[in-house]
């Protein structure tokens, strides 16, 4: 069977027992503003939510590990986020150059192996790394404070970034984070905030500050408290400067507003400096808005919507906590909700990553990455601040790039990669949490005219591989 007939399998193949169980769904992808959520069931098994929801996709190795200690001691270790690494992950990682030079020296790769390292990496870790729960959240933080790798040095300045500020504090404490992104290089030139001087500010960054970071658009600031906070943080730069650290965060307070500044009715007196943008910080980090703000976030990133009843229980324990996104996360995920509620449609880069988890698949990460261009979904290259989008809307144009990448990866066709031999399709089988169709996918091996990759492929392919 070659690609054309397998995707007229996969579409209109209407005598086949795939499509008995999944055709209508698969169908209704084709020119529908959704991935065809109203043919899935809500409730799949535990285990296969729990490893679709916390981590990235089923995976047999895992999915043994949380049968072994429990589902609550399983996500209490994520939580705490210190299991071993893979060695041969750590030696993968090893091997890339924007994880073991300074920004400076980065500048003799270009700007495209750079980038392509960051996102290398980035596969990798989701694939095979063992704090799974930890990747989830740097997707998160990562899509929450974007940084378009493609502006001006921002390519050179983003793996410092993803270490010290995105890695170090994804499942830390938001103000923290928050404080550390205000003074990344990799965000200051990013927004424009290096470029914000007396006399002459640059309201970008101050507008996406409060607008994505923390308030959200609807938190009750206004365009003269963008104007205020883009006033207090004037003289915040990038060290360029002969024998200093370049690269690094530099007060300039020769390029500071030292005047009285008003934000969110708080009082910034004269005579402030660089503590002028640092009380900013404080004031939106401690605001019941950014509490509620966040927590909507987060919600709507593990259960698929707002949720009101969690959003306000989160936002409670923000504040109570101090933007603790642990004791956050705690509750939500060992609930009961996250075991019922809706699917969640997956982005390209989750539907390339759970394939190679359900598949054990081996992976240098690097060969994957042309698919996830086609997809739409390339990480670090979305260059509006708003962070690549979640609604199924907004991917459903990927859906042919989906089923190329699922031949390729069964057909041995993705450089770099390979597929073992396995028996059946369990691992799919159980990734789609035995939902309505899996029947159906398992009598995909009774058909004598496809081989059992080719069976694999349109597992991948079927509406419900979609979702989480």
């Amino acid at each position: 069977m070659n690609r054309r007939e397998l995707l007229q399998a996969a579409l209109v193949g209407a005598g086949a027992s795939f499509l008995a169980g999944c055709g209508p769904g698969l169908r209704s992808l084709v020119g529908s503003k959704s991935l065809g959520v109203a043919e899935l069931p809500p409730h799949p098994e535990p285990l296969a939510r729990t490893l679709n929801r916390v981590a990235f996709g089923f995976n047999l190795r895992v999915a043994e590990e949380v049968r072994s200690v429990g589902r609550e001691r399983w996500i209490a270790r994520q939580l705490d986020a210190n299991e071993d690494e893979d060695p041969w992950l750590a030696l993968q990682l090893q091997r890339l150059d924007v994880f073991n030079l300074a920004p400076a020296e980065l500048r003799d790769l270009p700007e495209g192996e750079v980038v392509i390292q960051l996102q290398q990496a980035a596969v990798l870790r989701s694939v095979y790394g063992r704090n799974q729960l930890l990747e989830r959240m740097v997707e998160f933080w990562s899509d929450h404070f974007n940084i378009y790798a493609r502006k001006r040095f921002a390519a050179w300045r983003k793996p410092l970034d993803e270490v010290s500020v995105i890695r170090k504090h994804a499942l830390g404490k938001f103000p923290d984070l928050l404080f550390q992104s205000a003074k990344s290089p990799a965000m200051l030139e990013y927004l424009d905030n290096d470029a914000n001087l007396k006399g002459k500010p640059n309201e970008n960054y101050a507008r996406e500050l409060m607008e994505l970071h923390t308030l959200g658009v609807n938190g009750g600031y206004t365009q003269q408290d963008v104007q205020e906070v883009a006033r207090c943080f004037t003289g915040w730069t990038i060290e360029n400067r002969f024998g200093r650290q370049r690269g690094t965060f530099r007060f300039d307070p020769s390029q500071h507003d030292f005047e009285e500044k008003t934000v969110l009715g708080h009082r910034i007196p004269a005579g402030g400096g660089v503590e002028d943008g640092e009380r900013v910080l404080q004031i939106l980090a401690t605001h019941p808005n950014t509490a509620r703000f966040i927590a909507g976030k987060i919600v709507d990133r593990f259960l698929g919507d707002a949720h009101d009843e969690w959003r306000d229980r989160l936002g409670e324990l923000y504040l109570q906590t101090g933007g603790d996104i642990k004791a956050m996360l705690r509750p939500l995920l060992l609930s009961q909700t996250l075991l019922d509620a809706p699917p969640i449609p997956k982005r390209p880069f989750d539907f390339v990553v759970s394939s190679l988890r359900a598949l054990s698949a081996t992976t240098d990460g690097r060969g994957v990455l042309r698919y996830l261009v086609d997809m739409g979904q390339p990480s670090y290259e979305w260059p509006m601040p708003d962070g690549y989008p979640t609604a199924s809307e907004a991917w459903t144009g990927s859906l042919l790039g989906r089923w190329n990448f699922a031949l390729d990866l069964l057909r041995g066709e993705v450089p770099g990669t390979t597929v073992p031999a396995l028996e059946g399709i369990k691992p799919i089988e159980a990734t789609l949490g035995r939902r309505a169709g899996s029947d159906s996918l398992s009598a995909l091996l009774l058909r004598q005219d496809l081989r059992r990759e080719e069976a694999l492929a349109l597992c991948l392919c079927s509406p419900e591989f979609q979702w989480r």
